[in-house]
This record gives structure tokens, sequence and C-alpha cells, in this order.
């Protein structure tokens, strides 16, 4: 590969494979990638709170980001678990607002900022982009609401199998007969993602793991029996 060439991968590496821009030509995605400076983030550290609110558009190219709210009695909701190639922020734009929700780094984060102006210029006056960026926040929408029904009228074990099925699902093998899915989070991020408490969630798990039903290691859950969970998610 040339040294342009390298240099064109560089500037373009964050939001290549991101699927709203799976069919750009080069000149796009350059102009895209010059209007989106990329940062990183560590495990745990917050991207957006309500208290530095700033209206950007973020295009997650590596690692996980956990979208969640807290209630007056200060009891978390997982709004939304983002994986790379895809996008999240505070954008009235997209008719999507963060409010008082905050994300945070659930492993090292690499994103790619983009302002309001140029969401508008580059993205929204793209109607290939629009419509995609369009369908991601419906999902979205439709997964938030079964999160909401699942923290009313789910128990706690329910809860966490659900969460492990969806991370599982997320990190499954697409080889045909390859290793059993493993979810890297902790106990805490576990709980985390599900609503309830450390203490809790690692006493289901290990109850979870007794029946065989996943196995336990530092930082790493291995689902062993994804039928035997989807029975516990109920």
């Amino acid at each position: 590969m040339t040294q342009a060439a390298d240099e064109g991968a560089e500037r373009t590496w964050c939001i290549s494979e991101v699927d709203i821009f799976r069919d750009l030509d080069a000149r796009e995605m350059d102009a895209i990638a010059a209007a989106a400076p990329m940062k990183t983030y560590g495990t745990g550290e917050l991207l957006y709170s309500s208290s530095q609110p700033s209206e950007v558009l973020f295009i997650l190219k590596k690692g996980r980001v956990r979208i969640f709210r807290v209630s007056p009695e200060g009891r978390a909701l997982t709004c939304a678990l983002i994986e790379p190639g895809t996008i999240f922020g505070e954008m009235v734009l997209l008719g999507q607002r963060m409010y008082d929700n905050f994300a945070e780094a659930l492993d090292d984060v690499t994103v790619c900022v983009m302002s309001r102006a140029d969401v508008g210029r580059l993205l929204l006056s793209d109607a290939r982009i629009a419509a995609r960026i369009t369908e991601i926040l419906g999902r979205r929408l439709t997964d938030l609401e079964q999160r909401l029904s699942d923290s009313v009228f789910k128990s706690v074990p329910q809860r966490v199998a659900t969460t492990l099925l969806t991370l599982a699902a997320q990190s499954r093998p697409r080889i045909f007969g390859g290793r059993s899915p493993e979810i890297a989070l902790t106990h805490q991020q576990v709980a985390a993602l599900a609503g309830t408490s450390r203490e809790t969630t690692t006493k289901v798990l290990r109850e979870f793991a007794d029946g065989g039903l996943i196995r336990l290691a530092r930082s790493r859950i291995t689902v062993l029996d994804p039928g035997g969970l989807t029975d516990e998610a109920g």
C-alpha cells in the first residue's frame, strides 16, 4: 500500500465499516472523516452526562457504550447498549435527545465526534444516510420500550438472564461449531445493565453457574446453555 493510500485509510478509519456509510465513495468518506475527529475513553469513563450537555453526534468505532438514566431514588435504568459501527448522542436534528441520560464506556472506547452543523451538512442532506439513521433510532426506541417493560414485569433473575442472552447474541461466534459465546463484563457491569445490585447479580450468576448454564471467570462469562438461559428469562 502506498503512503497516500495509508494516509487515506488512516483518515477514514473511524467511519469505515460503519453501516450508515456503507455505499459512500472515497470523496464522501473523506469529507465526513475530516468533520469527525477521533476521541478515546477508558473503561468506566462518561462520554456524556446531563451536567455537561453538548449537541454532538458520536460515531462508535471501538468498544461498547451504555446509555442510562438515574431516577430520583438513585436507581439506574439502562436505555441502550451501543455496539461498534453505529451512532448515538444528543442531536435535536435527528429527533434524538439524551435529556438527563448518561453515556458510559463499558470498554476502552474510540469514537468520532461530529457537530450539529456537520450532521446537517453531511449526513441529513444525504437521503441514504438519513434513512438509515431513522431506522437505527426506530430500533433503539423499540429496544427501550422492551427494557422498560422488563424492568416492571420481570424478576431480577429473569432480567439477568435476558441481559446475558442479549450480550451473548452480540458476541456469538459466526463460524458454525465455534466456541461458546463469551461476555467480557464484570458482575458490576452486568448488574448495571440488568438494573439491580452487584451483590444480587453475583448471587444469580452463581446459581446459573451451579445449574450449568454459564461458566464464570474473572471479568468474563461464558454461556454454556442458551436454551436454559432462555427458560430462566421467562
